[in-house]
């Protein structure tokens, strides 16, 4: 009875060695280490299943067995023990001391499978452990492929992670007022001069019409003083002819007192007459003066009148400006984008007040999109600017994007916590700017987002050739 697991074990066994080499024959060695180690691992669970298998069936029929033994047992004792007469009699006690023959064969069929079922756990434990040492070489082999299959694809660059960054615009109003109105939502794209948001202009119409009413007083001052330039001119002009009067009468004085004083001196005419004459004279003389005075007088009106045209004038200028600025001012209210770009969120929304200069939008300049990544320092120093750049989102690892690297800081700082660095992270690391050109920007415009991660790839020999995963591909 225990010879018969050993043979049903054997006879198992058997097809064991027939699929073990099998697969082996049948399949070629693989090139990659990687497929290779993947082979082996699949055939060695697919021979611990058959093996689990047939262990189970092997026990499923050993405990059949002890089924149909048990139950044929009593049967037999049941044909060959005493009749129900001798109940009674103290037969029974000898015939249960002799009984233990049928429960020996039961116990001895634990005993006897005992051996199949220590073998079949040390052959579990054998392939476990065989299956441990594998998946730790194939995990090896992995990572082994992982690290130098990379560099060696990568081989003569030098590579940084970063995000996709744009310049930010805000859009503010210029002067303090209430927000009437905003005509973008987020996420929407805007041309250059667009009008985005509104802003309240009640107050500054006000301001519009006092200043124009300050404007035509000043106009009608300035015509005022024109007017009286005109007069003063009018009154010169009396005075100049009031002078030539005055001198026509003293020349005639003259003339008249000449004579008086030759006719006297040749006793033609009294003394009298001559001295009257004289007089005359002087009086004309004192006459001539005053109209020359007034003359005077006048041109200094002329002058007044004028300084006060040109008063007039330069109030008029000051009020247009006035006016200028408060129009600047309503036309500023309707607030416009000052690049192409995309609006990242509202500020504020219709109806709240804002100082000066206080943020209505928030937009990203996308003509000006580029990447931003670190590069330890022994790698920075080979860096030039317009270095060629390939960059590979992680959203679209399909599409290299060709750009240039437009900075390079002059001071090292400290590698931020969010910068992944394929060896051992550096404590200095040099921050790098890569441009992507503004014409593939535009052909793509609606395409380009912000914030994105990828790898910026960076070739240190200008004459070597990119590798076949970052040549651009014509979209």
């Amino acid at each position: 009875m225990t010879n018969e697991p050993k043979s049903e074990l054997k006879e198992d066994s058997k097809p064991d060695a027939r699929a073990g080499p099998e697969p082996e024959a049948k399949v070629e060695p693989p090139s990659n280490l990687t497929q290779q180690l993947v082979l082996r691992v699949h055939k060695f669970y697919e021979e611990l299943g058959r093996e689990n298998v047939r262990a189970v069936e092997a026990l499923e029929a050993k405990r059949e067995t002890r089924k149909d033994e048990a139950k044929a047992e009593p049967a037999k004792t049941m044909t060959n023990g005493p009749r129900p007469e001798a109940k009674a009699q103290p037969q029974p006690k000898s015939e249960l001391k002799e009984e233990p023959k049928p429960i020996s064969k039961v116990e001895i069929r634990p005993e006897a499978t005992a051996g199949p079922k220590k073998t079949i756990t040390k052959q579990r434990k054998k392939w476990l452990i065989t299956a441990i040492v594998v998946l730790i070489i194939g995990g090896l082999g992995i990572a082994v492929w992982q690290i130098f299959g990379k560099d060696d694809k990568n081989e003569g660059l030098v590579s940084g992670n970063g995000r996709i960054e744009a310049v930010e615009i805000d859009v503010a109003a210029r002067t303090p007022g209430r927000v009437k109105d905003i005509l973008v939502r987020e996420g929407e794209l805007v041309a250059a001069g667009q009008v985005v948001a509104l802003m309240d202009t009640e107050v500054l119409e006000a301001e519009r019409r006092q200043a124009e009413a300050q404007l035509k007083q000043a106009q009608s001052g300035v015509e005022t003083a024109r007017s009286q330039l005109v007069q003063r001119e009018s009154e010169k002009e009396a005075a100049l002819a009031l002078v030539r009067q005055r001198e026509a009468e003293l020349s005639v004085a003259r003339k008249r007192a000449l004579r008086s004083s030759t006719l006297a001196a040749e006793a033609a005419t009294s003394q009298q007459e001559s001295d009257d004459d004289s007089a005359r004279v002087q009086s004309a003389v004192a006459t001539v003066s005053v109209a020359r005075a007034q003359l005077a007088a006048s041109a200094a009106t002329i002058v007044t009148a004028e300084a006060g045209i040109a008063g007039a004038l330069s109030a008029v200028e000051a009020v247009k400006a006035t006016v200028d600025r408060i129009q600047a001012d309503i036309k500023d209210s309707a607030l416009k984008s000052p690049r192409d770009g995309r609006v990242q969120y509202r500020v504020v929304q219709p109806g709240e007040v804002v100082g000066g200069g206080g943020r209505v939008l928030s937009l990203i300049d996308l003509s000006d999109v580029y990447m931003t990544f670190f590069l330890p320092t022994a790698v920075v120093g080979r860096v030039a600017l317009g270095t060629e750049v390939r960059l590979v989102l992680d959203a679209a690892p399909q599409y290299v994007i060709p750009a240039r690297v437009s900075f390079v800081a002059d001071m090292a700082q400290f590698t931020p916590k969010t910068v992944e660095t394929a060896s051992e992270r550096q404590k200095l690391m040099f921050r790098v700017r890569a441009q992507i050109p503004p014409e593939l920007l535009r052909k793509y415009i609606t395409q380009v987002k912000t914030g994105l991660p990828g790898m910026a790839y960076i070739r240190l020999d200008s004459k070597a050739q990119w590798p076949a995963h970052l040549q651009v591909k014509a979209q």
